[in-house]
Order: structure tokens, then C-alpha cells, then sequence
């Protein structure tokens, strides 16, 4: 690549040394653009990743510039350095900015200097009023990208931004992962799940996240054992908030249905989903690859009703939706799903329906679309 070659310059907080659900979506557009034919040379500046971060993409046609520093200010003055001289030098045709707190740092050199900017948001990062300077960077930014319908809409509401600017670049889910299979022996006694009826929740359980709704899914425990027995509840996740969480099962005297899995590595995910005969987690997303996940690997989910989950369940057609905070909606949902009379709950379909729209494929091809000189 020849050094003075336009390229596509993107720009983010951090991918590499943190784990969640962005850095997750982030890796698959790195994949989705890498497999474009066409797509032009591209940079990526990372403002808090440091050169010993493990990067899968180290060595494809993304290159990589690491920013972290111990000052935080120290690291934003590089960037905007970095930033400014690449634009100067014509070396950026195209700035997509990976975080809405970037858009007063990126936004300012780039109408400077007439390039083009796209600002990519994800869920309630972006659902309130953000600082007036955020607010206008996104107000400015030639266009936007967001994962979800409901996301659109919040955050348009929210920052009086232009709907006509507000492009979808969903989230997806690895096919070739995430699959259907065997209950593995050694994880049902592990858990002591081998004759129950299992439900399933992956979410972080932090105190500032009670949003993903464990506790609405422990209060729902008792109706639903109350037509299925053998009920037990997998919780996987952790966070200062399972004490709570715990004291909550013991209260409600359904603590022996409870299990506390704790933090579970990506690579183990599949198995665990395939212990799962639902998938619950009535939540507020602004998306929710989980849903995905648990579906591609043909298990039923339960999503709340008014979130970005409306995207992977389909509106419903290939989940239940009920209201988020309500105990008995999720009991009878739940209820639902364990009786397992419903279409929603056939794994190959749902994993057909899932891979139709939310694949890698899929994604390549919106990618294409947003990046194409015509958009």
C-alpha cells in the first residue's frame, strides 16, 4: 500500500482490551470489511488499546495504531494529532467514528478540512440528551449508523437528530459457531441440571444493569414451577450484583432453581446455550446478540417488548416479547416455551430464520451498501 494511498480511517475507544457486546459487534464489521472486494485501504486509531492487545487482525489489510497512554488527556492530544496531520496529508478520504464521545474530537478536523465523517452508535449511549458537543458532532455527521430500529428512533428523539441520516448496520451471529448440539454430560452435572427443565441467562450482573432483568426472571421462578417442576434457572454472568440476585432466590424460596454459573469464556458459550431449552432475558437492549446466538444454536428466547430486541426476534414472529419488568408475563411466557407447542420454539426454524437475516453475508452486504460512493 503506498503511503500516501486515500484510505478509510476508523476510529474507537477500545476493541481489544475489554470484552462486551460493541467490541464483539465492532470484530464483525472488521470482517465484514476485510471481505469486501473492493473496499478501499483502511487505518484504525485506538485510543485506549495498547501494541500488547490481542488483535486477531493484526496482519490483514486493517492497519493498526495504538494510542493508550496512563493520561487520559495525553492520549485524546495524540490522537487529535495523529488525526489532523493523516487529514492535512489527504492520507483519510473517509472518518468513521466509533463512539459518540469522539465526535467532538473528530468532528471539528474533519469539517475543517471537508472530509467526510459517519459517527456509529449502538444503544443508551445514545438514548438521553448527550453534552451539547457530542450532540453536535452528531447533528453534523454526514451520516449515522445505529444496530437497531428502536435505537434509531430513541436516539433521534433524544438529540433531535435527522431519521434520514440514521443508517442500520445490525448485529449478526456466526453460523459456523454458534450451532445446535448435544447437552454436554459433563456441564449438566457440573450444574446439576441432568433431569431439569433449564432456563437460561447470559448478562453481566452489575447493580448498574439490572436492565437485563435476572431479578424479573427469579420472581417469575415460583409461577413457572408450579406447571414445570423440574424448572432451574442458569445464570451466567458476573458483577457485584449476584449477592443481591442471590438473596433474591432465597427469599422467594426458589435458591435451590438458581444457578450462579459466573463468568463463562467465549469459546465455552456454545455448550452452555446447548444446555438451554429457553433462552430468557427480559431486557431494555439496543440490540441483543445473545437472542441471536441462543437462536442459531436453536433455542427459544424471550426478549422485552419495547427495545432494540424487536430486530432479532422479528417482532416476534420468531420469539416472545412480553413487558420487561413484569414477573408474571415472563412466568407465562415462560411457561409457553417449556410447553413447546409453538413454531417459535423449533430449533432448525429458528435457526433458519435467524441465519436469513442476521448473518455474516448479510452484514457484508449492508456494509457494501453504506460505503458505497452512491450512499
Amino acid at each position: 500500500m503506498s503511503p500516501q494511498a486515500p484510505c478509510v480511517c476508523f476510529v474507537f475507544l477500545e476493541i481489544f482490551t475489554c470484552e462486551g457486546g460493541i467490541q464483539s459487534y465492532v470484530k464483525d464489521v472488521f470482517r465484514a470489511y476485510l471481505a469486501q472486494p473492493d473496499a478501499p485501504p483502511a487505518e484504525v486509531l485506538l485510543l485506549r488499546d495498547a501494541p500488547d492487545c490481542e488483535n486477531p487482525f493484526e496482519g490483514s489489510a486493517l492497519k493498526f495504531r495504538y494510542l493508550a497512554t496512563s493520561n487520559a488527556n495525553l492520549g485524546r492530544l495524540r490522537l487529535a494529532a495523529i488525526l489532523a496531520s493523516q487529514l492535512l496529508r489527504g492520507r483519510y478520504h473517509r472518518v468513521i467514528c466509533g463512539h459518540a464521545r469522539l465526535g467532538p474530537l473528530i468532528a471539528p478536523l474533519c469539517q475543517r478540512l471537508g472530509v467526510p465523517y459517519t459517527v456509529m452508535t449502538y444503544g443508551k449511549e445514545v438514548w438521553a440528551p448527550l453534552p451539547a458537543r457530542q450532540q453536535q458532532a452528531l447533528q453534523q455527521a454526514d451520516h449515522l449508523w445505529t444496530i437497531s430500529r428502536y435505537s434509531r428512533d430513541v436516539a433521534c428523539e433524544a438529540n433531535d437528530l435527522e431519521p434520514d441520516k440514521m443508517a442500520l448496520l445490525p448485529c449478526i451471529v456466526d453460523g459456523d459457531v454458534f450451532t445446535p448440539g448435544e447437552r454436554s454430560p459433563q456441564l449438566l452435572d457440573q450444574y446439576d441440571l441432568s433431569h431439569s427443565r433449564v432456563l437460561m441467562t447470559v448478562a453481566r450482573l452489575w447493580s448498574g444493569d439490572i436492565y437485563k432483568g435476572v431479578d424479573v426472571t427469579i420472581r417469575a421462578l415460583p409461577a413457572i414451577a408450579q406447571t414445570f417442576a423440574d424448572v432451574k434457572y442458569l445464570v451466567i454472568g458476573r458483577g457485584d450484583d449476584q449477592p443481591r440476585l442471590a438473596q433474591l432466590a432465597q427469599d422467594l424460596g426458589v435458591a435451590n432453581r438458581v444457578v450462579f454459573a459466573g463468568f463463562v469464556p467465549n469459546e465455552a458459550l456454545v455448550a452452555h446455550y446447548r444446555l438451554a431449552d429457553a433462552y430468557v432475558m427480559p431486557s431494555q437492549e439496543g440490540f441483543g446478540i445473545v437472542y441471536l446466538e441462543a437462536m442459531a444454536c436453536g433455542i427459544p428466547v424471550l426478549s422485552g417488548d419495547a427495545d432494540g430486541s424487536a430486530d432479532p426476534v422479528q417482532d416476534g414472529r420468531v420469539g416472545w416479547r412480553v413487558p420487561h419488568r413484569d414477573p408474571e408475563a415472563v412466568a407465562a411466557a415462560c411457561i409457553e416455551i417449556l410447553t413447546g407447542d409453538d413454531l417459535r420454539c423449533d430449533g432448525a426454524w429458528l435457526r433458519q430464520e435467524t441465519l436469513a437475516h442476521f448473518s455474516q453475508t448479510r452484514l457484508q452486504q449492508r456494509l457494501r451498501s453504506l460505503l458505497s460512493p452512491a450512499s
